[in-house]
């Protein structure tokens, strides 16, 4: 099993990384950095890793302890690199294109880069620059983060936020810099899997898709960033606005309600019966929209968000039919808890590919 040893690893990006990690089966060992850095510990792990990820840093605190901590930090891991006696073969680094801008931010940033290939180049290992620019995806920290969580939480929120520097970004999703980062994806595909939007046509983006995904549609998501944009808005409005109500139509021939409303792309709808007790799923995807409604028994269907112990449940029925839309890096599973057989429809935004299924396994 490959090691890969990873400073920032409990931050948003981080959080992103190690669900990718999890996929391929590759452990991601934590080097605590700043004060809770410990030299022997942080040797340990990056010794015999396949892989150093520096992805920690500082970009919101005063000037001195942006300076600090983004210099500081690539200090420490560079002083671990060197004194591992088996070290790394590659050390990447999560800078940012900020770091020619000449701000202070952006002159950290570089000379973090400048120390970690200092450090790279005296263990022979292979130094990987990775020049991100803004970072979008779920569970960003609104207000923080990026603007793309701060629009996210708002819109999500039924608020109408404003535009007061309508520039240009180039926004790149954090599954794909986390791909980037791995080496899953070659750093040259960068340029393909950036994105150019306006701050105002990003928001609309995002309020097009809370005007659908409040009737509980589907946006059109043939379009990978849209995809992401939207699995991004959709974490800020779970479990508050879950499960979605199914307008069920019943008479004496029977009943009949609506499943799902998709705008565009490609999907795939699938039909489960399970016997009582039994329990189905235990898994997470990384980019896959999938949906659970409930046709006819009762179920408890339960999601757990990755590397936390918190588990939201919700009991649904045939009866009065709602449905769950599974968050990308849940853990989630449905457990018929009747007395007769559960009949679950599945739907999800792609058609499965046993050579990409995107389903990680992971108990709830």
């Amino acid at each position: 099993m490959s090691r890969f040893a990873v400073t920032g690893a409990r931050g948003f990006l981080g959080w992103h990384l190690r669900g990718a990690l999890q996929e391929s089966g590759t452990t991601a060992e934590i080097i605590p950095v700043g004060q809770a850095f410990d030299l022997a510990q942080a040797t340990a792990a990056v010794d015999g890793a396949s892989r150093a990820i520096h992805i920690a840093g500082v970009n919101r605190a005063s000037d001195e302890e942006i300076a600090a901590g983004n210099i500081g930090f690539a200090e420490q891991l560079a002083t671990a690199l060197r004194a591992a006696a088996n070290p790394p073969p590659v050390v990447v680094y999560a800078n940012s294109t900020q770091s020619t801008n000449g701000s202070v931010y952006g002159e950290a940033k570089a000379r973090g880069a400048a120390i970690l290939a200092a450090a790279a180049e005296d263990i022979g290992a292979t130094f990987v620059d990775v020049l991100l620019p803004n970072l979008f995806g779920e569970h960003g920290r609104p207000f923080y983060n990026a603007v793309t969580a701060t629009f996210s939480h708002l819109v999500a929120a039924g608020e109408s936020p404003t535009v007061e520097n309508d520039k240009e970004l180039t926004l790149l999703h954090a599954q794909n810099a986390v791909d980037l980062l791995t080496g899953a994806a070659p750093l040259q595909l960068l340029g393909e899997l950036e994105r150019n939007e306006t701050v105002s046509g990003l928001l609309a983006r995002l309020q097009g898709y809370a005007e659908l995904y409040g009737r509980g549609e589907i946006p059109s998501v043939a379009d990978d960033f849209d995809r992401d944009l939207f699995n991004t808005y959709r974490s800020y409005t779970f479990p508050a606005q879950s499960p979605i109500d199914l307008t069920r139509h019943a008479d004496a021939r029977g009943s009949f309600f609506e499943i799902i409303r998709s705008h565009g792309g490609p999907g795939q709808s699938s039909f489960s019966t399970t016997v009582p007790g039994i329990t189905r799923g235990d898994h997470y995807h990384r980019r896959k929209i999938e949906r659970f409604t409930v046709l006819q028994g009762r179920a408890r269907i339960s999601l757990r968000r990755l590397y936390s112990d918190e588990v939201v449940s919700f009991e649904v029925s045939g009866d009065a039919p709602g449905a769950v839309d599974m968050p990308t890096l849940w853990a989630h599973n449905i457990t018929n808890i009747g007395d007769d057989v559960l009949y679950t429809s599945f739907w999800t935004n792609d058609i499965f590919d046993p050579a990409n299924p995107d389903t990680i396994a992971e108990a709830v």
